[in-house]
């Protein structure tokens, strides 16, 4: 495959895949059997479930796995949705893609912050009521983010671990319906859950996409955050997102490797 910089070649090692021989670097995180990658402007446009190391600093990893992931004094002790892509740890930009996911969604307005809580509890009871263990992240979209922060409308969500657990519909202030497939740029952040860290995360992501011309956003702005009440709030971990697409479509390609290969 090419890149603007000239062929790509995909070195396959040990679940991370080096993509060489294109504009710059990268490093591709599987969360789970072999890679289809697409190539947009000499990055990955990973398969769903799959993430791709972009920027951010050197040296910061995730361990573990799905239900136990850590990165320095922060952990994710609630599992994922099944087929999601790992976290992205603190201090860390990635490209990844989701997969469609069952959600249950409450919508507010007004300042987040104040209103976070209000939203949680009818999504705890609806989870309750149907049984559903609670699964990480919660999911905070914003709608006309401005530039101090602050929201025209946004939404929580609690996200099933699989869609059989309950149908879509309506049950009073919860909507539960399917996601669709969703390319974003993500920043790992760690800190107390309010819009000031959702700020700081959205200036990391600014500065790469003016640093990174090929790429556009393609939605609203949106955060995950992992943790619950009980761990220290210096340590909590969250991610804030941007939905992305190429923006030349005409420049991406698809490319296919399998595990202990090479392929160019």
């Amino acid at each position: 495959m090419r890149g603007k910089a000239g062929v790509c070649r995909v070195l396959v090692a040990g679940g991370l895949i080096m993509i060489t021989g294109c504009a710059q670097h990268m490093l591709v995180e599987e969360a789970a059997g072999p890679v289809e990658p697409r190539v947009a402007g000499g990055l990955l446009v990973p398969k769903p479930g799959s993430t791709v190391r972009v920027g951010g600093e050197a040296g910061v990893t995730v361990e573990g796995s799905n239900g136990d992931y850590r990165s320095g004094a922060s952990r994710i002790d609630t599992p994922l949705p099944d087929g999601y892509p790992p976290p992205t740890p603190p201090g860390r930009i990635d490209l990844k893609t989701y997969p469609s996911v069952r959600l249950a969604e409450v919508a507010g307005s007004g300042n987040p912050d104040r209103g976070m809580n209000g939203a949680f509890w009818p999504l705890f009871n609806h989870i309750k009521k149907h049984n559903i263990e609670m699964t990480s992240p919660v999911e905070m979209n914003f709608e006309g983010m401005r530039r101090d922060g602050r929201p025209d409308a946004w939404s929580m969500a609690f996200l099933y671990r699989t869609p059989e657990l309950n149908e879509t519909g309506v049950e009073g202030r919860v909507v539960v319906r399917d996601s669709s497939p969703l390319t974003v740029i993500a920043a790992g952040v760690r800190g107390d859950y309010s819009m000031s860290l959702v700020q700081r995360g959205m200036r990391l992501i600014e500065d790469w996409l003016a640093e990174h011309p090929g790429w556009k956003p393609a939605g609203n702005w949106r955060t995950l955050y992992y943790n619950g009440p009980t761990l220290l709030f210096w340590n909590k971990w969250a991610e804030v997102q941007l939905p992305v697409e190429p923006l030349d479509p005409s420049n991406v390609t698809s490319a296919n490797t399998s595990l202990g290969k090479e392929a160019s």
